[in-house]
């Protein structure tokens, strides 16, 4: 079957990696409409009819318009939430629902399409116990990890593994002082261990002793491998102090990968890997919507021209 409708981008405005992409699939001649789904239903609106031969209707933008029932792929990256503010907050709580519901049930039904994830998938990878459980049954190293509400087993495992990292389970917007935050990973002792552990889960880890870190970014068939050398227990914290070279991978690493990715169900994933003292590649998460495009200047591997691939589904 021909291919030739247009990509859907779904995305919030400030997206640097999908401005990369979207510009090679212009250069290629290859139709796109960008929205984000948060804009609905200020300047985004659709009508999706279901009839006895499939979905039908369109979707429109304040420059774009895209035919529901001959969309080639969708590239699901980071939307901004939907919001009714001019709602109070029951009916808001509702309008959302209907939204969610709505505009995203008909985004993720779309027929023959190609979806980079699709967000069901996504959601459900999103999930660390979920992905480390399955780390573990594909074939990864995983090093040991509690998730829990009691201190007192938060103590018993600090002291039965000596070093130990928190890190948060996801990654909401946090703000303080008005300031957007995140909440870093970093070694924990049993002393700072109170009973405020038991007021939400925590996620806790032995730490590996770790010489490199692994950044893998799949692309539909494709792996790209970059080691990521620093002095960082979390090189996300400061980008200036890191180095990249492009490394192979040890044995039953990409099978494992493969596997993982299987799974789930994704096409797309963004895997973190540490680096022993001994050479073992340690597995610690796959963000099925991880950032990769900022990798490609400093490698030069074809990361974008690779995705643009995928989304033009060019190998079909």
């Amino acid at each position: 079957m021909t291919h030739d409708g247009p990509v859907l981008v779904v995305t919030n405005l400030d997206d640097p990696t999908s401005d990369l992409v979207i510009d090679e699939l212009h250069d290629r001649g290859v139709p796109v409409v960008r929205f984000d789904s948060g804009d609905f239903p200020t300047t985004l609106s659709f009508a999706a009819h279901f009839t006895p031969h499939g979905i039908q209707g369109s979707l429109t933008t304040p420059t774009r318009t895209a035919d529901l029932a001959h969309v080639r792929s969708l590239y699901y990256r980071r939307p901004s939430g939907f919001s009714f503010p001019h709602l109070g907050d029951q009916d808001a709580r509702f309008a959302v629902s209907q939204a969610r519901y709505g505009l995203g049930g008909v985004i993720a039904s779309l027929p023959d399409c190609l979806y980079v994830n699709h967000p069901h998938r996504i959601g459900d990878a999103e999930f660390k116990p979920s992905g480390l459980a399955e780390a573990i049954a594909s074939g990864f190293k995983v090093p040991a990890t509690l998730i829990t509400s009691a201190p007192d087993t938060v103590r018993a495992f600090i002291k039965q593994y000596g070093a130990v990292i928190f890190k948060p389970l996801s990654t909401p917007l946090y703000r303080i002082d008005g300031v957007s935050s995140t909440v870093e990973v970093r070694e924990v002792t049993a002393e700072e261990i109170d009973d405020s552990v038991s007021g939400t889960a925590h996620l806790f880890q032995h730490r590996v002793d770790k010489i490199a870190d692994v950044r893998v970014t799949v692309i539909g068939d494709k792996k790209f491998y970059v080691r990521i050398d620093s002095e960082l227990l979390d090189w996300r914290t400061d980008y200036s102090k890191l180095t990249y070279a492009v490394v192979e991978p040890p044995p039953g690493i990409p099978e494992a990968i493969r596997a993982y990715l299987d799974h789930f169900g994704l096409v797309f994933g963004a895997f973190d890997f540490a680096i022993d003292t001994v050479g073992q590649w340690w597995f610690l998460e796959c963000n099925p919507s991880g950032q990769w495009a900022w990798m490609e200047p400093e490698t030069g591997l074809p990361m974008v021209a690779a995705m643009a691939d995928l989304l033009e589904r060019k190998s079909e």
